[in-house]
C-alpha cells in the first residue's frame, strides 16, 4: 500500500497490513539508510514501466537502492510474472498461484530496454517450478528481442535453479547472455531456515555447468546478516572458487517485514573489505561487497571491470 491507501484504508485489516509491509521494522544503521529520490529520470523510468506493463525487482523485493538505479535510467526486469513458486523467507515477493507466461513480455522487454537507452539490461525472474523447463525459454526469448532490437546491449540474467536442469541451462546459455548470474543467497546451513525448497549443493553445481559448458561470465551473491560465520563464507567462497565463478557480490540482508526472518547482525562497513581481501586470496577474479549491494546492484560497473 502506497500513502493514499494508507488514508483510505477501509478496515482494520487493510491498516494492519499497511504497518505490516510499509514501516520501518528496525532502526537502520545510517549507513544503511537511502534517501528518496524522484527526478524527472525516475519518473520517465516509471512510466516506461507502466506502459510496457512490466515488472522490476527494484518494486517487487523493496531494493534500497531503487531510487538510485532510477535516476540513472535503469532497473532489473522481473519476468514471468510477480508470484513465485517457492516461500524463501527472506524476500518479499509474493508465493500466490503464478501467472501464464505472456509471449509478448520479452518484446516488451527490448522496447523498455530501447527506451531507456540501455547500454545494459539485467533480467531475473520469480522462480517457476510449475514449467516444465523452469521458464528457461522465456529467459532465452527476451534475450533474443534484446539483441534483436539493441544489438549492442550486454544483457546478464540473473536466473533460478531451474530444479537442476541441465537441458533448461543450455537453452540459457544458447541465447548467450554476456553474464549468467545464479545466485547462492546464503550459507549452506541457513539453507533450512531461509530458502528450503532449495539445494546448497544443486546451485554450486548450476554455477559449474555453464562455465564447463560456455565461455560466458558466471556470477553469484549473498546476503550477510542472517546468521552465518566467517568460517561458512570462507567454505562458500572456496567452493566458488572451484565453480571458477567470476564475480561475487555480498550486500547487508534488511527483512522486509517483521514476518520476514529477521536480522541477526549488521556487518561494518570494514567487514565486507575485509570478507573482499579472504575472498580474493581464496580465488574469486571479482568481488563486489559493501552494505548495499544487491545482486545487480551497479552490475554494468561491475561487468566492465571484468
Amino acid at each position: 500500500m502506497e500513502y493514499s491507501a494508507w488514508k483510505n484504508a477501509k478496515s482494520k485489516k487493510e491498516l494492519i497490513q499497511f504497518l505490516l509491509y510499509n514501516l520501518p521494522m528496525e532502526r537502520l544503521p545510517e549507513y544503511l539508510k537511502r534517501g528518496i529520490i524522484d527526478t524527472e529520470k525516475t519518473k520517465t523510468v516509471r512510466h516506461i514501466l507502466k506502459e510496457n506493463c512490466l515488472n522490476t525487482v527494484c518494486e517487487a523485493a523493496r531494493c534500497p537502492n531503487k531510487s538510485e538505479c532510477y535516476n540513472k535510467n535503469t532497473a532489473t526486469f522481473l519476468i514471468m510474472g510477480s508470484n513465485c513458486t517457492r516461500n524463501c523467507r527472506f524476500c518479499n515477493i509474493t508465493c500466490a498461484k503464478p501467472e501464464p507466461l505472456n509471449p509478448e513480455e520479452p518484446s516488451k522487454i527490448a522496447d523498455a530496454v530501447l527506451k531507456l537507452g540501455l547500454k545494459y539490461a539485467v533480467i531475473t525472474s520469480v522462480t517457476r517450478d510449475d514449467l516444465n523447463d523452469g521458464g528457461a525459454n522465456h529467459f532465452a526469448q527476451v534475450i533474443k528481442e534484446i539483441k534483436k532490437l539493441t544489438p549492442n546491449v550486454k544483457t546478464e540474467v540473473l536466473t533460478p535453479d531451474f530444479q537442476g536442469n541441465h537441458n533448461a541451462i543450455d537453452t540459457v546459455i544458447k541465447a548467450h547472455p554476456d553474464v549468467f548470474n545464479h545466485n547462492i543467497e546464503t550459507v549452506p546451513s541457513l539453507y533450512k531456515k531461509a530458502r528450503p525448497q532449495a539445494i546448497y549443493s544443486r546451485s554450486v553445481e548450476f554455477l559449474e555447468y555453464i562455465k564447463k559448458n560456455s565461455n560466458i561470465f558466471t556470477k553469484t551473491g549473498l546476503m550477510v546478516g542472517l546468521g552465518e560465520t566467517k568460517d561458512e563464507l570462507i567454505s562458500v567462497f572456496e567452493d566458488l572458487a572451484r565453480t571458477k565463478c567470476d564475480i561475487v557480490t555480498i550486500g547487508q540482508y534488511i527483512a522486509p517485514t517483521k514476518q520476514h526472518l529477521p536480522v541477526a547482525k549488521y556487518y561494518e562497513p570494514a567487514e565486507y573489505d575485509e570478507l573482499s581481501t579472504i575472498a580474493k586470496k581464496i580465488g574469486i577474479k571479482h568481488t563486489f561487497f559493501s552494505p548495499l549491494t544487491r545482486s545487480s546492484y551497479k552490475a554494468y560497473e561491475v561487468f566492465q571491470e571484468n
